[in-house]
């Protein structure tokens, strides 16, 4: 394997709160280790279009407190063709880039697995999402600060909902994963999660509404998983509307917000440790893994495994909200 010299990071796929401390890291963890940088600007489309631009200490200056993402991100349709990484390969031929640092999730990691298979390239993975839906690590770069936003939104709709006697569907981010609902739902006291991995949206609505709601609550919060089969928090308030028509449901679709704002102190650790430890794999040898964290130790994951979603929900936690919610 040829020695690795220069260093080049990029960011794709959705924004994360953290990656701005993640870059960071990956930047002043590399200068320190000998090695030069390279920031790629757009992600895949900036290594296709050749944006890329030298990275020194001072360039990640006060960054780890910014939301977003200072390299940005695109959505890059030449990339997924083998002509796009060919112009892509060249281009980091032509800037002197040895070895690759993506920070992304599931398909900014599946691009990176089949650019290092094609071209035989040393790339390292960040989880950079909000969902928390890749393999092998315990928690992904964002996802605490998405969580914190969440639990800050529904705790002021909390006030209205119960102001006005009304049942809220608030509708999260994670279409194929439940772990922001399901633990935005224990943090904000919510009646309700309903998430992706389990099948019971029509049963816990009609135990909500008939056990809960009818009961004991004069108003009741239900955190939703966006889910286009269901149709989200929209689909199940027209349910609500059909079959309890004497309920007032209303929806509230939080969005982009969640990806938005300052990192969490545990998402800025998070991603200054992952980033360091980024540069300390490729020092080693390492290619083609994911940074992860496990029980509070970095590990490296595999690729294959990382974006294979098999982490699976912890169901003892439903359990948890529908008896914190009597």
């Amino acid at each position: 394997m040829a020695e690795i010299k220069c260093i080049g990071v990029l960011t794709s796929g959705g924004d994360a709160p953290g990656m701005n401390a993640a870059i960071r890291a990956v930047t002043r963890s590399a200068i320190y280790n000998g090695f030069t940088v390279k920031g790629i600007m757009r992600g895949y489309k900036g290594l296709v279009h050749n944006e890329i631009v030298e990275f020194k200490s001072q360039s990640v200056s006060n960054i780890i407190q910014m939301g977003g993402t200072i390299l940005k991100t695109a959505r890059c349709k030449e990339f997924a063709t083998p002509e796009g990484r060919k112009m892509a390969y060249d281009n980091m031929m032509a800037a002197g880039i040895d070895a690759l640092v993506v920070i992304g999730g599931d398909g900014s990691l599946t691009g990176a697995k089949i650019f290092a298979a094609e071209y035989d390239i040393p790339i390292v993975g960040l989880p950079g999402t909000i969902d928390n839906d890749l393999g092998g690590t315990d928690s992904t770069i964002g996802y605490d600060t998405a969580l914190n936003t969440i639990m800050g939104a529904v705790d002021k709709l909390r006030d209205t909902a119960s102001s006005h006697e009304r049942l809220f569907f608030v509708e999260v981010m994670g279409h194929t994963a439940g772990y922001l609902s399901l633990n935005s739902a224990i943090a904000t006291g919510s009646e309700a999660a309903i998430v992706p991995e389990m099948d019971t949206e029509v049963d816990q609505l009609a135990e909500l509404i008939n056990n809960g709601f009818r009961k004991s609550k004069n108003s009741a919060i239900v955190i939703v998983a966006e889910n286009p089969k269901t149709g989200g928090a929209a689909g199940l308030a027209e349910r609500v509307k059909k079959e309890f028509p004497d309920y007032d449901a209303r929806v509230t679709i939080l969005g982009h917000i969640q990806r938005g704002g300052s990192p969490t102190a545990i998402d800025r650790i998070l991603a200054s440790r992952m980033g360091a430890a980024a540069i300390e794999a490729l020092s080693d040898g390492q290619r083609n893994v994911m940074i992860g964290i496990m029980n509070g130790r970095i590990v490296y994951v595999p690729f294959a495994k990382a974006i294979k979603h098999d982490k699976g929900i912890d169901k003892s936690r439903f359990e948890l909200v529908k008896m914190l919610s009597i």
